[in-house]
């Protein structure tokens, strides 16, 4: 590990909005941020731009960006620390455990951003809109909670878009290339560091907003696994 990283490392741990691995904070984010206000999870949050630019845009809302990398996060938390934004925290852990971290109905809406799209041989178990994380999701979020994916990969975009055909999920927005619409919302004007690299080199960013508003039956994730098995066996 470089000397920049380890440095980070140690840095965040002295940070009063990062919490890594905590135990026994369900029902409990109130304390935290000293106020009952709606939550919204940044999952894979990397530098946690969207977390604090929406911290930023919504000071009457609590933010928090989830990710495993430490020195990643140390530059978001950094951020919000020195522009006193109380409504911005971090947590360091793997996005499994967020049933670790919140009750029922703790959390109002949920952010993915340019998360890995897990395009390697059969990897697409690991996708963040695949079922058994959006099972996580559904055990933590309000009935009306909604889900935001922003990415710049086709393979994950339309793979998402199968996922809520199949289990047949409310749609609230799906646009296949947002700077080609006009006006862009404050929200999705956001940029993180991997929307300016272009990694998919598709020169498009895609969005869906919807709502995990049905049951996610096991057996349905056998159709999944057969409408992508060319990706599975890549």
């Amino acid at each position: 590990m470089g000397q920049k990283k380890l440095i980070r490392f140690n840095e965040i741990k002295t940070f009063d909005n990062v919490l890594e691995f905590p135990q026994d904070v369900q029902g409990k984010w109130h304390t935290f941020f000293k106020n009952d206000h709606p939550i919204t999870l940044e999952l894979a949050c990397g530098k946690g731009e969207y977390a604090v630019g929406l911290g930023k845009l919504y000071p009457e809302r609590n933010f928090i960006g989830i990710d495993i990398k430490g020195n990643r996060i140390w530059r978001g938390a950094k951020t919000a620390l020195e522009n006193g934004m109380e409504n911005v925290g971090f947590i360091r852990s793997h996005i499994d455990k967020i049933t670790d971290y919140f009750a029922a109905e703790e959390i109002s809406e949920i952010w993915i951003t340019f998360p890995d799209p897990q395009l390697k041989g059969a990897r697409m178990k690991k996708r963040l809109t695949y079922p058994r994380f959006l099972k996580l999701y559904q055990q933590i979020v309000t009935p009306g909670a909604t889900i935001n994916l922003k990415t710049d990969s086709p393979d994950l975009y339309q793979f998402t878009k199968a996922v809520i055909e199949l289990y047949e999920l409310e749609v609230l927005v799906d646009d296949d290339d947002i700077y080609t619409k006009g006006a862009v919302s404050p929200e999705l004007s956001i940029k993180t560091h991997y929307e300016g690299l272009d990694i998919a080199g598709s020169n498009r960013i895609h969005y869906l907003k919807f709502k995990i508003n049905k049951d996610l039956p096991v057996e349905k994730e056998a159709i999944l696994k057969q409408m992508f098995v060319h990706q599975e066996e890549a």
